[in-house]
């Protein structure tokens, strides 16, 4: 089961960039979508009859969104993460959760598509961002009581280590990299969450899944690993091979990311 996720910076505008020849290419049989910024019904509409699609608009519109998108169908599915003592606006939880339930030779597998918040260091964002990764945190945990092979991923907005990011020594008070929010990656992994790229790759610097559009920084290979699939350790033992599906050059980008490709033997 090869198993894809890649943050799409506008489903509309990656789509006419080049996402479906991307797609075409890819041969996937489940790709989570973040920061779709659109609405249901244009979602819903936009890929091929041989895509199941399961999504969460956010309720800020042209914001956020995530979508699974499966070969088979999906079952069971829950939009959205319930964040327990938000101090703000709802809305800005919104678009960030998706999951459900797909069938492989092995057994189900949950599938969970999230899109945590950027953060910016000092201000109410930040605040958003703690939230949800408090509920999030409490989530993960009910999904590993409740199910063997579970791959939460996204856009998680955080690097974890040095070997994350390419200019780690400029962002220790940048968000994204702050010692609190890298705190939440230690805690899910000491319970159990297997980072599957990393898994594979090895303790080296990258492959990152991120670059800003501006200046030369995808040029340069200045980038963030910020995006992931996290594995339960039934799943993880199934992991055959993970890459960065990097764009051959800057013109080629159709998103600000890479998809962050899996591959998974479940018979």
């Amino acid at each position: 089961m090869r198993i894809v996720s890649v943050n799409v910076n506008g489903v509309r505008a990656a789509l006419k960039k080049g996402m479906n020849e991307w797609m075409e290419g890819v041969e996937a049989d489940v790709i989570c979508l973040q920061e779709v910024r659109a609405p249901d019904e244009v979602v819903t509409t936009a890929f091929p009859d041989t895509w199941h699609v399961e999504h969460q608009a956010s309720e800020q519109k042209g914001r956020s969104g995530v979508a699974i998108l499966s070969r088979t169908p999906l079952t069971d599915v829950v939009y959205g993460l319930g964040v327990a003592g938000a101090i703000h606006t709802e809305a800005t939880h919104t678009g960030r959760w998706v999951e459900a339930t797909v069938q492989s030779p092995a057994g189900p597998v949950r599938i969970v598509s999230t899109y945590v918040h950027s953060g910016t260091a000092g201000t109410p964002k930040m605040d958003d961002k703690y939230e949800f990764l408090v509920s999030m945190t409490a989530r993960l945990a009910e999904l590993a009581r409740d199910y063997d092979r579970v791959v939460v991923m996204g856009d998680i907005n955080i690097a974890h280590t040095n070997n994350d990011i390419k200019n780690w020594k400029g962002n220790l008070k940048s968000a994204g990299f702050l010692p609190e929010e890298r705190a939440y990656l230690d805690q899910w992994f000491a319970a159990g969450w297997v980072d599957t790229h990393r898994q594979v790759v090895g303790d080296a610097e990258g492959a990152y899944t991120w670059w800003s559009m501006r200046g030369q920084a995808f040029d340069n290979n200045a980038g963030w690993r910020i995006d992931y699939q996290l594995a339960t350790p039934t799943l993880a033992q199934a992991v055959t091979a993970a890459r960065v599906d990097r764009q051959a050059s800057w013109d080629a980008r159709w998103t600000d990311h890479a998809p962050l490709v899996v591959d998974y033997d479940l018979g």
